[in-house]
């Protein structure tokens, strides 16, 4: 099926944000500070990186079935549909919002994102007052919050994420999306290969089931960084209220969480116009 004009345009689109994601813009202290990194991981035991990598990965399984289950998530999943209905009134089901045009879904991730976003900026915010419960808690809330939100794209493009393919999908774009943007291209390759060699619609997922490496280990020594800071500067109060810990917080979450929805977006939005480009079926 031939794409519109507006479909064409999007496509170009995502090849120049995929152009952007390919640059190396790092600092020499960014570039330092990487083989820094990657020299001290390296001398760690092997079994243990492992060992670290599959409770890393366990854990990621584990939230994506809470929130599965969650009733928020399925109170956020009858929104959806409601909202999807004000476009065409015979959705029914996730897979129906394929019937929307691409803008019209783009409008309804949107919906969903933005509050992520707000939730990511609150939450980074709170755990800024330097609490010692709420700091505790911010790397799980950040990765609850973002693995929704990737959830939430998905569902908003119609894509099911509840059959073991799109399960394994969703956890590759997350873990795809939280690394520096050196390696994410990467990352985005292996993902269009993957959409490029998969069934149209499969079921089963037949890639590797193992995310996290030592890449992922940047992400979590800038959260550490991050809490570092927020501890140090709690006592550096403004008005009785210490702002600058707060603005930290808020700051790099919302980052974070801004960066993780730009990339599933992208991804959910190029594979449904990569299956508008090869189907044969065109929806009314």
């Amino acid at each position: 099926m031939a794409l519109t004009k507006r479909e064409t345009a999007l496509l170009l689109e995502i090849e120049r944000w995929e152009d952007s994601m390919r640059e190396d813009l790092r600092s020499d202290f960014g570039r330092t500070y990487d083989k820094w990194l990657n020299r001290k991981l390296n001398q760690l035991p092997g079994p243990l990186k492992e060992k670290f990598f599959g409770k890393l990965d366990d854990i990621l399984f584990h939230l994506h079935a809470f929130i599965q289950n969650s009733h928020v998530q399925q109170d956020a999943r009858q929104q959806l549909l409601m909202t999807a209905k004000t476009f065409h009134e015979e959705i029914d089901q996730i897979e129906d919002l394929k019937k929307l045009s691409v803008d019209q879904l783009h409008y309804l991730s949107e919906l969903q994102l933005s509050k992520h976003r707000l939730y990511s900026f609150v939450q980074g915010g709170l755990a800024g007052t330097g609490g010692l419960l709420l700091m505790g808690i911010d790397l799980p809330a950040q990765m609850l919050l973002n693995l929704r939100a990737v959830q939430m794209t998905a569902l908003s493009y119609g894509y099911e994420v509840n059959t073991p393919y799109e399960m394994m999908t969703s956890l590759k774009v997350y873990h795809a999306a939280i690394l520096p943007k050196h390696l994410r291209y990467e990352q985005w390759t292996s993902l269009k290969e993957e959409l490029q060699d998969s069934e149209s619609h499969p079921f089963f997922y037949e890639g590797e089931d193992v995310f996290a490496n030592q890449a992922t280990l940047d992400h979590l020594v800038k959260q550490l960084v991050k809490v570092s800071a927020i501890s140090m500067l709690r006592k550096k109060m403004i008005g009785g209220i210490p702002l600058i810990g707060m603005a930290i917080g808020a700051g790099v979450n919302y980052q974070m969480t801004r960066q993780i929805t730009e990339f599933a977006h992208q991804y959910y939005r190029y594979r449904l116009l990569l299956e508008k480009k090869d189907s044969d079926h065109e929806f009314d």
